[in-house]
């Protein structure tokens, strides 16, 4: 992959950032999934929901997610195979594993707004991951009667499995074991989001590390980050570098890569797909 002059340049500067690091935290949006394949329209969508489309006249999986369907049968029946495919299938691109090549070596730690699980896939340490907005692999109570998530696997499968013309059969709609309101998938999208004790556990492993790692040489590598939920990664992010004058920021996402002019000396703006970038690192 040839780049410009000037993404080399940022791009040699980002391999001696991780080279002298002695800590790298990981800030990961939606736009590394992108990058790793996870596309929603196109090709994809085609590939695993075009009778969804033809019935439904809708023309991408995000889309989808928010027709008013009439039973939860097709309701079930969509979001089990768009489960399925963005959570138990593997990305087309091996970016996650690149990434992780990168960084294995490192003390590091990955806080997340994806919901789809591919850290982990990727073979990242489970207690360095900090899913903030929930994940495609668990289901709660919808109402929810208790604070509690159940992982969803095998339901999902059976559903993906069973469902015929665009609909599940109805006793595999899934229910809350407690008060029997209908589950539903573990994402902030509202205040009925349930934040279980792993996520509490993860949450504090998180605030440790960053305490810990106040005054050292932090990268913070945010990677795919937007302005839907700039508060959870590239806003902190941007804090924590201005506080720390050990601390390096580096953003990655093609076309939105900016940086304060307050942190300008010590960061790094790469707008290029992220998937050349970590693989030009390798």
């Amino acid at each position: 992959m040839r780049f410009t002059q000037d993404i080399s340049a940022q791009i040699y500067k980002l391999k001696e950032a991780l080279t002298n690091a002695d800590a790298v935290v990981i800030g990961a949006g939606a736009g590394l999934s992108t990058a790793a394949g996870f596309e929603y329209s196109g090709e994809r969508f085609e590939k695993y929901f075009s009778d969804f489309g033809e019935k439904y006249g809708f023309h991408d999986m995000y889309a989808g997610g928010f027709y008013p369907y009439k039973t939860p049968e097709e309701f079930w029946a969509y979001w089990s195979r768009y489960i399925f495919v963005n959570r138990y299938m593997d990305p087309p691109k091996n970016v996650y594993q690149k990434l992780l090549d990168l960084v294995k070596t490192k003390d590091y730690f990955v806080i997340t707004t994806n919901v789809d699980h591919c850290f982990q896939k990727a073979g990242f340490d489970k207690e360095s991951l900090f899913y903030t907005q929930g994940d495609y692999g668990l289901f709660q109570c919808s109402v929810p009667c208790h604070n509690k998530t159940y992982d969803n696997e095998e339901a999902i499968r059976r559903m993906v499995s069973e469902q015929k013309d665009m609909r599940v059969p109805s006793e595999l709609i899934p229910r809350c074991p407690v008060c029997g309101k209908p589950m539903t998938m573990n994402l902030r999208s509202d205040d009925k989001f349930v934040e279980d004790d792993g996520w509490y556990a993860a949450c504090e492993r998180y605030e440790r590390f960053i305490n810990t790692k106040s005054q050292d040489k932090v990268l913070f590598l945010e990677l795919g980050v937007g302005y839907n939920t700039p508060g959870i990664i590239k806003y902190p992010f941007m804090r924590m570098t201005a506080q720390n004058k050990n601390a390096t920021y580096v953003c990655i996402n093609r076309g939105k890569a900016i940086c304060p002019k307050q942190i300008s000396d010590r960061a790094i703006a790469i707008n290029a797909d992220i998937c050349d970038v970590l693989f030009a690192l390798i």
